[in-house]
């Protein structure tokens, strides 16, 4: 299944306007794509292996893994759900 990763810190203040959208996504789009939070703040190792510049960062990966498209910053509910349908992915 596709998935989008959001990368962020429950202490930044873009990161926390992103929460609520995420889990509106994870309801919205159950088993159509996988939407998952990671807190570098917790997990530093996650965020070095992601090349992170800023957070939020917003990964779009294939289902075989590979990584479509990255956004970094806040990004708007439907800004997110355009990306999935730009690239390919029929979501709803």
């Amino acid at each position: 299944m596709p998935r989008m990763v959001d990368f962020g810190a429950v202490t930044c203040t873009p990161c926390k306007m992103m929460a609520p959208i995420l889990d509106e996504l994870q309801r919205e789009y159950a088993g159509k794509v996988e939407v998952s939070f990671v807190d570098v703040s917790k997990n530093q190792e996650a965020g070095r292996q992601a090349r992170l510049r800023v957070i939020p960062t917003q990964v779009f990966i294939a289902a075989d893994g590979r990584e479509l498209f990255r956004h970094e910053g806040f990004y708007a509910k439907a800004a997110i759900i355009a990306k999935w349908r730009e690239l390919g992915f029929e979501i709803d």
